[in-house]
């Protein structure tokens, strides 16, 4: 049956299905259905607003009411109580595999990315939230301090914000070091961002006209992920890809096959089984021609930065287009939440 996909998928293949910034009754389906993760990032309020507003509102006047002075603390007691409410529903999960499922992952205030102090403090408060919380650290200067931090703490790790080779290299590297060197090894998720990848490869042949088939432009996140999925077999470390920020089903069929964890938003998932996907495994057999490669390395700089394994330095992770793409969405969803939060103040105040 089409709403056995994801079983089938489990029992079948090491490909794993995670369910993204899910709404209360899209955690029940994709629970039902078979999602054994959860991520959530800091534009999760902002879509709860659209969701599922009357619990978004409950949560929001609870903490409004327990007279938070600031509005940014206000709203970061939001976001937590509303992943709090994912958390618990994947703790039996997290509890029945031992540790080796059931996480959420949380991101918080974007604005602070790059205060490696700011990320440390907020993963060791976040994991007070139950023993399946997973820190979502950017690879970028200040979160990879932060991703050092959290192999000191054992505490799971999500790297995000992932759109180039060279980074995922770096955070292995660098992942197991700390790791050689403490003796801890958390759980370790490497997320490549392919579907924001492809979109934003989109804006930019938009804005500068670049002429080239849409065929050939939606075969470059899964590209970029499928090379960093083979390096990541041959460094021989724990570090687990994770794809992430799709935009179509095939940014999820493209990775079945492999030992790859995918995250697709709840609706994704649904296009998936009403489309009675067949479950055919794909990563192996799936690779992009040549000229396909040839053709986005010649149009796009950025594709060839993200796609060659010295494309960026360290310290130009954080300027790199995708990522400033991406991040802008979580600026947006963030500033979001802080109106409602100050809105729903100003309403208990009269």
């Amino acid at each position: 049956m089409a709403t056995d996909y994801f079983h089938r998928l489990h029992r079948d293949t090491p490909t794993r299905f995670w369910v993204n910034n899910p709404s209360g009754a899209d955690l029940e389906d994709a629970l039902a259905a078979g999602a054994i993760s959860c991520t959530t990032n800091p534009a999760y309020c902002a879509k709860l607003l659209a969701s599922d507003r009357d619990y978004l509102h409950g949560v929001i006047d609870s903490v409004i009411r327990e007279e938070i002075a600031e509005v940014e603390a206000a709203a970061v007691r939001v976001y937590q109580r509303a992943s709090k409410r994912i958390l618990d529903r994947f703790l039996p999960l997290y509890e029945q595999s031992g540790g080796a499922c059931g996480f959420v992952t949380m991101q918080d205030d974007p604005r602070l990315d790059q205060d490696a102090e700011a990320t440390i403090r907020c993963a060791l408060e976040n994991r007070r939230l139950g023993p399946n919380y997973m820190a979502k650290i950017p690879v970028i200067h200040g979160g990879i301090s932060a991703l050092v931090a959290c192999v000191e703490e054992n505490i799971p790790i999500c790297a995000t914000e992932i759109f180039a080779v060279s980074q995922a290299i770096h955070i292995c590297q660098l992942y197991e070091r700390a790791a050689a060197r403490t003796g801890n090894r958390p759980p370790f998720y490497v997320t490549h961002i392919s579907g924001i990848f492809d979109q934003y490869l989109g804006v930019v042949a938009k804005r500068d006209g670049i002429k080239i088939e849409r065929a050939v432009l939606d075969q470059a996140g899964c590209a970029i992920a499928r090379k960093e999925y083979r390096l990541l077999q041959t460094l021989g470390g724990r570090g687990i890809l994770l794809g992430g920020g799709a935009r179509g089903t095939h940014h999820f069929t493209e990775m079945v096959g492999g030992a790859v964890h995918v995250t697709i938003n709840w609706s994704t998932a649904q296009e998936i089984m009403d489309a009675d996907t067949p479950l055919v495994s794909r990563l192996a057999e799936g690779e992009p021609s040549p000229e396909a490669i040839a053709e986005l390395r010649e149009k796009f700089p950025d594709f060839r930065k993200a796609y060659d394994d010295d494309g960026l330095t360290v310290e130009e992770f954080a300027d790199f287009g995708p990522v400033q793409f991406f991040r802008n969405a979580f600026l947006n969803g963030w500033y979001l939440l802080l109106a409602e939060v100050a809105a729903r103040r100003n309403v208990w105040a009269v």
